[in-house]
């Protein structure tokens, strides 16, 4: 527990945090990459580029300076970021790495302003947050099918589109854990002429008894290498995570998905299908010829969906008329796609939950 003037301290620099925040933490980050190269393998490197992360990084640290005196309060918020850990198997002696040069950051980017004083407080305030992290990220690990990463085979692939392809993985060893609709898993990749292993997530289709169905669309340098892949190939995976998930109730389904953003929402509307539940998809898309598991969405008509598909060449997007249009009334929804059309969904539809593919995000609600 911190003493009260650390946490006045800790509050007190609240405004300074919000207005150099992504400063700091992109510092913060040539910094640990630069001293621990070791913990380069577990971040999307465009994503550092396009600054995504760094801003990620910045609103959670503000966040817990504003809440330090009860961190319980951004315990919903921190939920992507802890299952997120658990897909890349991020443990207990990660943190002071993260923490050293967290603190490093702040000192090269305030200069005189962070006072001793500060950085004392802020040291005893990232000890109580790392605690609370690695403590929930613990009975993560103890409730997983398995931790870490461990090898699977590539057993089938099917050219879906031009831009995506279905990989069927089973586990060697033949052990696994079903994922909850909507959850992802996470795809270890050594590419050659790369000095690090990469790694990245990718919504789970379907489980199936031996394994699972991922549809990664070729962009990106993973993306891309998982499409050269072929049967037989060997591909270290972690178990299933994220707290994206259809909820266990019997209320009907409405999804609004955009592109490649139908992969977590299929295995929703699959599932609440035989489930009995009633499943409104609208799904917008560039092309027919472009639209992610086509026949397995017109297959799912035949089961009693209701799909409703959309197709603007530019955008790829749906408009604000036709997500208003949408029965939501007593309905669970979700929605997942590029962040302009969740944009669309949130402010017309509030109670709508969404999924980013990348660092999380608030999106604003009208």
């Amino acid at each position: 527990m911190l003493d009260q003037q650390t946490i006045e301290i800790v509050k007190a620099t609240a405004p300074v945090l919000k207005d150099h925040g992504v400063a700091i933490t992109s510092h913060f980050y040539k910094r640990m990459f630069a001293n621990n190269p070791e913990v380069r393998q577990f971040f999307n490197h465009t994503n550092q580029q396009r600054g995504r992360q760094p801003e990620a990084l910045a609103n959670a640290v503000y966040a817990a300076a504003v809440h330090i005196d009860r961190l319980e309060a951004i315990l919903p918020a921190i939920q992507p970021a802890l299952h997120k850990h658990k897909s890349l198997n991020i443990r207990p002696e990660h943190y002071p790495i993260v923490g050293a040069n967290l603190l490093g950051a702040i000192q090269d980017v305030l200069g005189e302003a962070a006072t001793p004083e500060i950085i004392e407080a802020w040291a005893k305030a990232y000890g109580v947050i790392a605690d609370v992290f690695i403590s929930l990220e613990k009975q993560m690990y103890a409730d997983a099918p398995w931790i870490g990463f461990k090898p699977f085979t590539v057993a089938e692939v099917i050219e879906d589109t031009p831009e995506v392809k279905r990989f069927r993985l089973v586990a060697n060893d033949g052990v696994v854990g079903m994922a909850i609709p909507g959850q992802y898993i996470s795809v270890q990749a050594r590419i050659v002429g790369e000095d690090i292993l990469h790694h990245r997530q990718y919504s789970v289709v379907e489980t199936t008894e031996d394994g699972y169905w991922i549809a990664p669309k070729a962009e990106g340098l993973v993306s891309n290498w998982l499409h050269e892949q072929t049967v037989g190939t060997e591909i270290p995976m972690s178990a299933p995570a994220g707290e994206f998930t259809m909820e266990d109730t019997d209320r009907p389904l409405t999804l609004v998905a955009g592109g490649i953003g139908i992969t977590p929402l299929f295995n929703m509307a699959k599932t609440a299908l035989r489930q009995g539940r009633s499943v409104t998809l609208l799904h917008a898309v560039r092309s027919m010829n472009l639209r992610p598991l086509g026949e397995e969405l017109d297959e799912l008509v035949n089961e009693g969906l209701k799909l409703i598909t959309h197709i603007d060449e530019v955008s790829g997007c749906m408009s604000a008329k036709q997500v208003e249009a949408l029965d939501v009334e007593g309905r669970d929804v979700y929605t997942c796609g590029p962040t302009a059309m969740m944009e669309t969904v949130v402010q017309t539809i509030p109670q709508a939950r969404y999924e980013f593919f990348g660092p999380s995000a608030v999106l604003a609600k009208a």
